[in-house]
């Protein structure tokens, strides 16, 4: 029997070769490196209120795509900062996610258009492609100098229309805007000075803060104005406040509407019976069910919501809805960019025609918000529950 050193020396560097090769054939493969998300949402402090289920659909997301193998083979690593309702912890953790954490994208800007507001110059300096699953349009505006920053919500100027062909329906021309003094209220104002003249509606202005308890002062100068109705714009406990002394002060028989910041089941219990009629504008997604089965998006609203009910044991709304869908849009982008954060940015742009759970969205390198008025329908809330008042 031979040697390894009687061997001829081709004979042993053709047995050498052999057994890297069987060695490299017997090592497993490499795993790819994960796609990172990072995420900034409050589920502490006043904004809590939202946070709980958007980050819930976020959650369910990152699970669906995981699930399912990840972006061409990559699981994604999710990486989450509680912002605490404060805008200096977020505007550290977008650094933290930018610097440290080196995500490919952020999705979720504190669940407060203030935070949201505060992190877009971080992104857009840093060239980190940034899907806002918060309300305002400044959030996005104006798009050369936004090109980093996306939205996953409908635009104020879109909500504000919808209730406005609302009004025109209802022979409604005198309304009183009633909006906090964040940068979600105030962009509403900002609309609706520019829209109202436009579709011959008188509008009159009242503010309040976020944290009041009481807008009786508002109401009673609202009272005596003669309006024909009344939209309050807030994401605040103070919206429950407006529906309660609007019952008070004999308002209630007026058009009372709110904000799609307030489709919350649990503001609806907090007002109990001071409800009564009030409308609110809305995605679609609170009121799936009940949408014609003709509707582009009903199917995936009715399916999430079915899987969400099965998983957190209670009814989701449609922040939840946001999230999922903004983390679905960065699937999308993600699966055409990979971790090059300008491929990815471009790959948002050119979304066109995807069905998400809270409408249909189209982005363009014009729009940075995906989502349309057609997306937009009116509720009412009666037995425990959100309805569909009005479709189109």
């Amino acid at each position: 029997m031979l040697h390894s050193t009687q061997f001829p020396r081709p004979l042993k560097r053709a047995l050498a070769a052999a057994c890297l090769l069987g060695a490299a054939l017997c090592q497993p493969a490499q795993a790819k490196e994960p796609l990172s998300i990072g995420s900034i949402l409050s589920v502490t402090g006043p904004a809590a209120f939202l946070g709980e289920d958007m980050k819930a659909g976020m959650e369910m997301a990152i699970d669906d795509i995981n699930a399912g193998g990840g972006i061409n083979g990559q699981k994604v690593k999710w990486v989450f900062y509680d912002a605490e309702s404060q805008t200096a912890k977020a505007i550290n953790a977008t650094r933290r996610l930018i610097s440290q954490d080196k995500v490919d994208i952020i999705v979720g800007g504190g669940n407060m258009s203030g935070i949201a507001l505060a992190m877009a110059p971080i992104v857009e300096k840093a060239g980190m492609p940034f899907i806002s699953t918060e309300g305002s349009m400044q959030i996005v505006t104006p798009v050369d100098k936004r090109k980093y920053v996306f939205k996953s919500t409908v635009d104020d100027d879109q909500v504000i229309e919808r209730v406005l062909d609302y009004f025109a329906k209802k022979g409604i021309k005198k309304v009183a805007l009633l909006a906090d003094s964040s940068g979600f209220g105030q962009s509403a104002v900002e609309q609706m000075k520019q829209i109202a003249p436009k579709r011959g509606v008188d509008v009159m202005y009242e503010s309040f803060n976020p944290s009041d308890t009481d807008l009786t002062p508002q109401l009673t100068k609202i009272k005596g104005a003669g309006v024909q109705a009344i939209i309050c714009w807030t994401v605040t406990p103070a919206g429950v406040v407006f529906i309660k002394q609007a019952k008070q002060l004999g308002l209630d028989k007026l058009t009372l509407v709110h904000s799609y910041g307030f489709v919350d089941q649990r503001y609806m219990k907090l007002a109990g019976d001071a409800v009564g009629n009030l409308l609110l504008v809305s995605v679609k997604f609170p009121v799936g069910s009940e949408l014609p089965d003709t509707d582009n998006v009903k199917s995936r609203i009715v399916d999430l919501t079915k899987r969400f009910e099965a998983k957190y044991k209670r009814a989701p709304n449609q922040f939840a809805a946001q999230t999922y869908d903004a983390i679905m849009l960065a699937r999308i982008a993600l699966e055409k960019g990979g971790a090059d954060k300008a491929k990815i940015r471009s790959a948002l742009e050119s979304i066109h025609g995807y069905k998400g759970v809270g409408g249909v969205f189209n982005f363009s390198p014009k729009s940075h918000s995906g989502l349309a008025k057609d997306d937009i329908v009116m509720l009412d809330y009666h037995d425990g529950a959100f309805h569909l008042a009005d479709y189109k």
